[in-house]
């Protein structure tokens, strides 16, 4: 849908008179909820300087534990030569005109880009509030502003002793115009950019002080829960309310697009109407197939040969017949869900201009547009999102159709009476709802010639769209063509190989899905660093080694992390009995990584002891961040290939429900994670996906040291094994 959004003037860049602001000014009601800050500051597009001296950064990015509060605020702080003590964070209010992504036009966080694009603008507001706070200081003390030295957020002036903190001149600062082009501190002038300082909201987070969706209460706000179809494509046929209805506390049932809503004075009265509701159900749509017949199709299509073109160098079918050794494997991914720790919810009211909304947004823009035009809403402007801090999302809060979004109005909108309405969805309802990482098979011929040098290789992925039918479907697949997030990583590689295709196919599903942590390339990466690792295994050749000797001239800094990481694993060396080595390298959102995994086979069942990666993500703005990201990233990636599944049964019912049948990496299986950052003076690059990637492949290639195959369906340890 189009959004009618119109841009500031010039003018509207500078309002305020407690607090310099930096940015633009935001409409009426455009304040959120502080985390802490100063009664008297005085809300902005970016930065607010406060009486006390304070500084409070808005993030338009959510806080879901990747660290966009910390690390947006370190550009500011840095910039403006603040000290970190000063330093506060809030989430941005939804507005598209001030707070868009600049790489994708929309306001919302995804595809590890919170850095990457805020990178310039961030340091650029920073930069002018700096020349601001100093013009205004300037202009009170009758002093060139060239004489006027600002550190650990102080003003002074060493010919007159004069010394003054930020706060002091906010209002005379926010009257002034900002410069168009202020200068940006050369690297060796950063003071706060690349040191571990402590994380803005860990205290809070610490000490329960943070709200969350979940903890979000309404006066005189009713609890929904919906009874969704046990089938994907199934509709509500009928239902009968009267025993739901008989649960004391339950106040209305109401059918809505997405099933059947029951409200109730709090979430466990909303959860036992749900359960006494009887709801038949039309399934002649739905989708019947087990898993088992699904990936037995998508393996037929695979069979019928390549598909659209993702990629086409040389002749890889010539290629391939010319081979003197040649491997042919199929790989099968199963359907995954993200289960972050804190299930889907949120609250809706409505408000004299329209509605506000609470809940962990990911795309507010998406959100803002869904909801307004669900509720039939003028304009996305009359939807006030709250976005919350939020227990997590994996992608699981990025729905290209923002499809929770329209729950959570459509549960508002059904009701007789305007109450504000929270939505909760149960751990059930999050794994048994869809919007899973799609299932995926890859066909792939690989061949080695009389010197092991690789001369061939053709790969045909199964894979259905994640973005088509959606708004993503235009500015992803303009032309058509294959879906680039079904085999992203698997058609630009680290790797010089001659007679190269990798093509695709897209069935359609019933199945919803969607973007999983790092996407594609979760799938494209395990494929062909096991593959590589299997033809440099024929031909003899060291793992390490030959990979660098395979490597593009121009791919400096894959090598480079692949160096690191075999220095810190000291490769070469002998394992211990019983254990074996792996390793993988990976590119992924414009990052860099490499890993060595060390596993073993305890019980039967794989073991991992200890990982080193090494990451190269540009400027490395919070090296505590980016390390905890990485090993966050090695426990996502290793428990998704041991033992993350969703199955469909015969029929079509999803089998697992919760943690203990959804297999999940345990604290005690986490082995241990060595993470070294390369120093680099690149612009930073994201680190919430790419520590995902390589970790399957590298544990899979150890496995494979150790029984002489290689995992190719996963999940290597079936679901609910425990």
């Amino acid at each position: 849908m189009t959004v009618p959004f119109a841009a500031p003037d010039r003018r509207q860049f500078l309002a305020g008179a407690t607090g310099l602001v930096v940015g633009a000014a935001l409409p009426p009601g455009g304040r959120v909820a502080a985390q802490g800050a100063p009664a008297d500051a005085v809300i902005n597009a970016f930065i607010r300087v406060a009486a006390d001296d304070t500084i409070t950064v808005l993030v338009k990015h959510i806080e879901f534990g990747q660290g966009p509060l910390t690390g947006l605020a370190t550009l500011v702080a840095d910039e403006m030569d603040a000290r970190w003590s000063q330093m506060r964070a809030e989430t941005a209010p939804a507005d598209v005109r001030r707070y868009a992504n600049a790489l994708f036009g929309v306001q919302g966080t995804g595809g590890s880009t919170a850095m990457a694009s805020s990178w310039e603008p961030m340091r650029k507001a920073a930069a002018q509030a700096k020349a601001m706070l100093r013009a205004a200081a300037a202009a009170e003390w009758g002093v060139p502003g060239a004489d006027i030295a600002i550190a650990d957020g102080r003003l002074s002036h060493a010919a007159s002793g004069r010394d003054a903190g930020f706060g002091a001149f906010a209002g005379a600062a926010a009257q002034l115009e900002p410069p168009e082009d202020p200068a940006l501190k050369a690297p060796s002038e950063r003071t706060l950019i690349g040191r571990d300082l402590p994380k803005l909201d860990t205290a809070d987070k610490t000490t329960g002080a943070t709200a969350y969706g979940l903890d979000v209460f309404r006066e005189n706000m009713l609890v929904a829960t919906v009874a969704h179809p046990p089938l994907f494509g199934a509709t509500v046929e009928s239902f009968d309310a009267s025993a739901a209805l008989a649960v004391e506390g339950v106040r209305a049932v109401k059918q809505i697009p997405q099933g059947v809503a029951v409200y109730a004075d709090d979430t466990y009265t909303a959860m036992k109407g749900r359960d006494a509701l009887v709801v038949n159900w039309n399934v002649a749509a739905a989708e019947k197939r087990s898993t088992v017949q699904i990936m037995a199709d998508y393996e037929a299509m695979a069979a019928e040969g390549p598909g659209l073109t993702a990629a086409d160098e040389g002749d890889a079918a010539a290629g391939l017949a010319g081979a003197q050794t040649r491997i042919d494997a199929v790989y099968r991914f199963p359907f995954l869900a993200h289960t972050p720790m804190e299930p889907l919810n949120g609250v809706a009211e409505y408000t004299d201009d329209g509605v506000e909304v609470w809940m962990g947004s990911q795309i507010q823009t998406l959100d803002q547009g869904v909801i307004a035009q669900t509720l039939g809403l003028e304009s996305p402007m009359q939807v006030k999102v709250n976005t919350m801090f939020a227990g997590g999302s994996f992608g699981r809060l990025a729905t290209p159709s923002s499809h929770f979004a329209a729950e959570v109005a459509s549960v508002m909108k059904a009701l007789d009476e305007k109450r504000p309405v929270k939505l909760v969805w149960t751990r059930e309802d999050d794994v048994r709802g869809g919007y899973y990482r799609p299932l995926t098979v890859h066909k792939v011929s690989a061949g080695l010639d009389e010197n092991g040098e690789i001369v061939g290789w053709d790969q045909t992925i199964v894979s259905p769209s994640l973005v088509k039918g959606t708004g993503f479907e235009q500015v992803l697949m303009p032309n058509g063509g294959l879906d680039p997030t079904t085999h992203e990583g698997a058609h630009e590689t680290c790797y010089g190989i001659d007679n190269f295709r990798v093509t695709g196919r897209m069935p359609e599903t019933t199945v919803p899905v969607l973007w999983w942590r790092s996407v594609g390339h979760t799938h494209t990466g395990y494929v062909l660093e096991t593959m590589i690792d299997e033809l440099l295994q024929q031909a003899g050749k060291d793992p390490v080694e030959g990979r660098l000797a395979l490597m593009k001239a121009d791919r400096t800094r894959d090598a480079a992390v692949l160096r690191r990481a075999a220095e810190m694993a000291d490769w070469g060396r002998k394992p211990a009995e019983g254990r074996a080595f792996g390793v993988a390298v990976h590119k992924s959102f414009n990052t860099y990584v490499a890993q060595i995994a060390e596993m073993s086979i305890e019980d039967g069942a794989p073991r991992a002891h200890r990982v080193w990666c090494a990451v190269d993500c540009g400027v490395a703005v919070n090296p505590n961040v980016i390390a905890a990201q990485m090993e966050g990233g090695v426990g996502f990636g290793l428990g998704a290939i041991l033992f993350d599944e969703i199955t469909l049964a015969d029929g079509g019912r999803v089998d697992q429900a919760k943690w203990d049948t959804y297999r999940m990496l345990r604290i005690g299986e986490m082995p241990d994670v060595d993470v070294a950052i390369i120093e680099s003076d690149a612009p930073p690059t994201g680190v919430g996906e790419p520590g995902v990637p390589p970790i399957g492949p590298a544990a899979a290639n150890a496995l494979r040291r150790l029984t002489g195959e290689t995992p190719r369906t996963l999940p290597i340890v079936r679901a609910g094994a425990v």
